[in-house]
């Protein structure tokens, strides 16, 4: 034990724990009568009869061994394999993160870079940060008159702040003495902003759009519960309307298996771009 790293003993340490809660969790699930078990007037008033209740861990992982055997299958519009759904939130997601990049990283260098932008859209951008995304859902719905576009707009609205702010956050940060080498060397605004700006607040950017794909894969789980049809969040809301809380508490962890992937995903970024001065 001694011979342990830091980090060896930390996923000791989570697998202990881990391990512990599934117990308890086993544990404090009654387990069902079989039907042997039960007695006349059990079977006669059903009172013996399976109730929706919160599952044991058992029935999870029997769940998920079923769901990720055949995760793409397609039985038609309200029996989709888990692949697909997680593959059709994905691709909602990612549609409106980068829709909202291609917006917010440019704004937020002019933002940044200038004090008379900051100061003429500042007022805008404290209006429309704190409106939560899913305000968005109905005027987008009625005005765009499609679920699909409309939930890549709530994912664009929620993700352009955090990526907007950092940005404007890490250009206006850079060093002085930097940027007076580059005018120095007679570089325009373009390859300054390029060559000198854009590298020295990478990881203020990348810190920002780590934020936003978090916040989006929270948003368009709440987003396809409204729209329907297809998605994480539908299947989430699905299983609940057919009362299998088996597959809601499936669905719910791997919502948080995908978010903690994209997290890893941006976290690798964000050390790549990392910098000592």
């Amino acid at each position: 034990m001694a011979s342990l790293s830091l980090n060896g003993r930390a996923a000791l340490l989570s697998v202990v724990l881990l391990l512990v809660g599934l117990l308890i969790w086993e544990a404090a699930i009654p387990a069902q009568k079989a039907v042997g078990e039960l007695t006349e007037y059990e079977r006669l008033t059903g009172g013996g009869a399976p109730k929706a209740g919160v599952p044991a861990p058992s029935q999870v992982f029997a769940k998920a061994w079923e769901e990720l055997s055949n995760p793409f299958y397609d039985a038609g519009p309200n029996d989709k394999g888990i692949g697909i759904q997680i593959g059709y939130s994905i691709y909602r997601v990612l549609s409106g993160y980068f829709l909202a990049a291609i917006v917010a990283i440019p704004l937020g260098f002019l933002i940044g870079m200038s004090q008379v932008a900051f100061k003429a859209l500042n007022p805008f951008i404290q209006v429309l940060r704190p409106i939560s995304p899913l305000a968005w859902m109905p005027l987008a719905l009625f005005i765009i008159q499609d679920s699909e576009a409309s939930a890549i707009f709530v994912i664009f609205i929620c993700s352009i702040w955090p990526m907007l702010i950092n940005t404007a956050f890490g250009v206006a940060g850079v060093r002085g003495d930097w940027v007076n080498v580059a005018r120095t060397h007679e570089l325009g605004h373009l390859r300054t902003a390029l060559t000198v700006i854009l590298p020295a607040a990478a990881p203020t950017i990348v810190t920002g759009m780590r934020i936003s794909i978090g916040i989006a894969w929270l948003v368009i789980v709440a987003a396809e519960m409204l729209v329907g049809g297809t998605g994480i969040g539908y299947y989430v809301w699905n299983e609940w309307n057919n009362l299998d809380l088996t597959s809601v508490v499936f669905s719910i962890l791997m919502i948080g298996i995908v978010g903690m992937l994209l997290d890893a995903a941006f976290g690798t970024l964000q050390r790549a771009v990392a910098y000592v001065e």
